[in-house]
């Protein structure tokens, strides 16, 4: 049985009516940059996360360059941010003029926590980059105990809800998205979108992802040219509804998974207590990851190990600091099929082929 790491298709099919109306009407309004398909998207976004403001721009790399800027990150500043995560995350600190300065993450969640980040905090600090990673939400309040302002990168995390139900990228002071296709909030290319319930912040980021203008004739600072599509913020609309109900059907999956017997096997992500978690990906750990994923290729199941390098070990981004538990989930992790297309059967399948592999 060929089972996919992802299965984009699948859940867009009942839907392809409406995002062929959506494209022939943004054609048809001749709006292609910004406009009204761009904010109603902002507007309805800010709804769904609780947030006063959502922004538009070009994709998740540069929603968090500009988010930092946003925040009044800028030369001499330093960034705190987790070492296991794409390479965005922290590749978007030196863009802003700041530097990166990396913490471990816990041992079972693998996300930063309170204790990690005081651990990497200088007297410089003047933001944390908290990822929700996999889906899995960051306790942001704890962070922002410690007294300095907290970006949450929740590219992965559309649909999840923190504990008390607030949806990750209303927790902290501004937040990051991206619409990557592969994200469980997809666009149909680039696309990402900043949000916060901060007015300066905002504003800033208005400015920033518009070359520094509100106008196109007076510019005040050196910005950017990124701004989410039409035609993709159209396209956003008529997926937004649906985030939830993939939301409900991937944390499904995941329960399916260890109700299955997967758990027996390999050690299963653990999540933040309290919390839904939309898994983006689903990770677990074993010894020897990548020979269970060549087994797996073997039967026809896709699986993918995650930041085996972690951005401590790039050499764009070398750091000497020791982050124990970083290395560990760099060298355990993997990746199985998720998604909510998922069946029962397929879910079965996977397991029964690490249950083959690993008790053999």
């Amino acid at each position: 049985m060929a089972i996919p790491l992802f299965d984009s298709a699948t859940p867009l099919e009942p839907l392809r009516a409406q995002l062929r109306e959506a494209v022939e009407r943004v054609l048809d309004s001749g709006r292609f940059i910004l406009g009204p398909e761009v904010e109603a998207f902002e507007r309805e976004f800010a709804e769904h996360l609780g947030t006063r403001h959502a922004i538009g721009v070009a994709n998740g790399t540069d929603a968090l360059t500009i988010a930092l800027r946003a925040m009044g990150v800028g030369p001499g500043d330093d960034v705190v941010v987790p070492s296991f995560t794409f390479y965005a995350t922290a590749e978007a600190v030196p863009h802003s003029g700041a530097n990166a300065v990396f913490a471990d993450v816990d041992p079972d969640t693998m996300l930063l926590t309170a204790e990690t980040v005081r651990a990497a905090l200088t007297p410089r600090t003047k933001a944390v980059i908290a990822v929700h990673l996999f889906g899995n939400v960051a306790d942001i309040a704890a962070i922002e105990a410690l007294g300095v302002p907290v970006l949450e990168d929740a590219a992965q995390a559309a649909g999840s809800l923190a504990p008390g139900g607030a949806r990750p990228g209303s927790l902290g002071t501004a937040s990051t998205f991206s619409f990557y296709p592969s994200k469980n909030l997809p666009a149909f290319g680039d696309g990402g979108t900043i949000a916060t319930s901060d007015d300066e912040v905002a504003r800033r980021a208005r400015l920033l992802r518009f070359h520094g203008s509100t106008d196109k004739e007076h510019f005040e600072v050196v910005g950017y040219n990124s701004r989410l599509d039409a035609i993709q913020a159209a396209i956003l609309r008529v997926l937004l509804p649906h985030l939830d109900g993939w939301a409900t059907a991937r944390e499904a999956v995941a329960a399916a998974y260890g109700a299955a017997g997967l758990g027996d096997h390999v050690t299963l992500p653990a999540t933040a207590v309290g919390a839904r978690t939309a898994w983006h990906l689903y990770v677990v750990r074993t010894p020897e990851p990548d020979a269970l994923a060549a087994a797996l290729a073997a039967q026809g199941i896709e699986s993918r190990g995650y930041y085996r390098v972690p951005l401590h070990r790039q050499s764009a981004l070398r750091s000497d600091a020791a982050l124990p538990h970083t290395d560990a989930a760099a060298a355990t992790n993997l990746a199985l099929p998720m998604g909510p297309a998922l069946s029962d059967e397929q879910v079965g399948a996977v397991v029964a082929a690490v249950r083959q592999t690993l008790a053999g």
